[in-house]
């Protein structure tokens, strides 16, 4: 972002955008349902009072999960985030990553929100870099594990329901997603731990290359950002990183439990650690997909992968997996995309507006970029 344009980078954000990633997931959802239509698949899903306790209980997942971000942004800011300027980071950084591609997200965007509520520049990109360090830091232990415990085979034993051709699509999908973290981890791990200047030297080196050039600005920034998120975290205690490990595995555990909160409402099952499992792999592969959001293949991910825990007979698993995609998506994906398109307009003209233009700044940002500038 030379000259810290700001507004010119958050143009880019439109709540108008918000309405791609619905047309496209509603539109996946009812092709599939157009496919697999048969009256019986309604007769199959009762709602009762206990279907709605479990719903309940998964949007209290969801309530988990962006508690688990809220404490984590505030322990990485050192408390001087309070709870409401906490809350309304983490809603824009999710409604930003509804709307943008799952390959992309909000990060980029992440570090002007929490750089307008008070925090350095500097510091607010340690922060956002610190946060894409321990998602990712999860991911890299979670999947072994995981796999670990249940079994490849099992993990991935889907071959029955949808051919072994995509099983193994699935798997491959999965496994370049992990190493695509794994290598992102080990290179901020080096720049963060080891050598923050020699990594932004070897940034420098690569977008120097002819068709890599017009990134070479980002790549100074980001290099720029990982040598002052380094010297932030070097004064962390041990503390610090006890807590905000915790922290993250609050959150990404508790939005993996929502699917088994969903399915208890209207079935019977057991294995609830190979559930939570495969849902992780389907995070893995989503976060690779070119969709705002992951919409569109998210839903249709849920139908293929996850329709063997259905108990219906099987000519009706994948329709009523269907309808239960859309549910998961109900709870875990379209309230970002409302509470953001409430908030931001109203954050936008705060920190944009023409009375706001020329006093957003606060002391310490303006100290600090005069000094960068």
């Amino acid at each position: 972002m030379g000259g810290r344009d700001y507004k010119g980078h958050m143009s880019k954000i439109k709540v108008s955008n918000m309405i791609y990633p619905i047309l496209i997931g509603l539109g996946v959802v009812g092709y599939m349902l157009y496919r697999e239509f048969d009256p019986d698949v309604f007769s199959v899903l009762h709602f009762t009072w206990k279907s709605v306790l479990w719903i309940f209980i998964a949007f209290l997942f969801m309530f988990g999960r962006d508690i688990g971000y809220i404490i984590r942004i505030r322990i990485l800011s050192d408390n001087k985030l309070t709870w409401m300027q906490a809350f309304r980071v983490i809603m824009l950084w999710e409604f930003t990553s509804a709307i943008t591609p799952s390959a992309i997200g909000g990060t980029s965007f992440a570090i002007i929100y929490v750089h307008k509520e008070g925090i350095s520049v500097g510091k607010s990109s340690a922060i956002v870099l610190l946060t894409s360090f321990f998602d990712e830091l999860y991911f890299i232990v979670m999947f072994p594990l995981v796999t670990l415990l249940v079994g490849k085979s099992v993990l991935f034993d889907v071959s029955a329901a949808v051919g072994d051709t995509f099983a193994m699509g699935l798997l491959g999908i999965a496994l370049t997603g992990y190493f695509l973290k794994l290598i992102y981890t080990l290179f901020v791990s080096y720049g963060l731990f080891i050598n923050p200047k020699g990594l932004k030297w070897i940034l420098l080196k690569v977008f120097r290359i002819r068709f890599l050039r017009k990134w070479y600005r980002s790549a100074v920034k980001t290099g720029d950002d990982i040598i002052a998120s380094s010297k932030e975290i070097k004064t962390k205690k041990l503390g610090f990183w006890v807590k905000a490990v915790s922290a993250s595995f609050l959150s990404w555990s508790s939005r993996y439990l929502v699917v088994n909160a969903i399915l208890l409402g209207f079935f019977v099952f057991g294995d609830h650690l190979l559930l939570f499992a495969r849902q992780l792999v389907m995070w893995i592969m989503m976060l690779i997909m070119p969709t705002p959001g992951g919409s569109g293949f998210s839903e249709f991910l849920f139908k293929e992968y996850l329709s063997d825990f259905i108990p219906v007979d099987v000519s009706l698993q994948f329709g009523v997996a269907a309808l239960l995609a859309l549910l998961w998506r109900l709870i875990t994906y379209y309230p970002y995309l409302i509470i953001g398109a409430v908030i931001f307009p109203r954050w936008l003209k705060r920190n944009f507006g023409a009375e706001a233009r020329a006093s957003w700044k606060k002391p310490e940002a303006v100290e600090e970029e005069s000094g960068n500038n």
